[in-house]
């Protein structure tokens, strides 16, 4: 049986907000910084709710490496 993912819980709390909130991102802070919370606690690849916030981190770190 997989494992369940550790951050689960925090990804459906966004859900609850943002359908609470219209979508409406900015409403729904708090949540979002308590996922960032989480994954930031388990090593790259162990929640699959947290590789959008993994890409986001490589993205920014290609920007910074990148020559302006």
């Amino acid at each position: 049986m997989p494992q369940k993912d550790p951050c689960q819980k925090q990804a459906c709390e966004i859900q609850k907000c943002l359908q609470a909130n219209n979508y409406m991102e900015s409403k729904c802070q708090a949540v979002i910084e308590e996922l960032r919370k989480c994954c930031a606690r388990y090593p790259k690849g162990r929640s699959l709710v947290c590789s959008g916030f993994e890409k986001e981190e490589e993205e920014k770190q290609t920007l910074k490496c990148t020559p302006q």
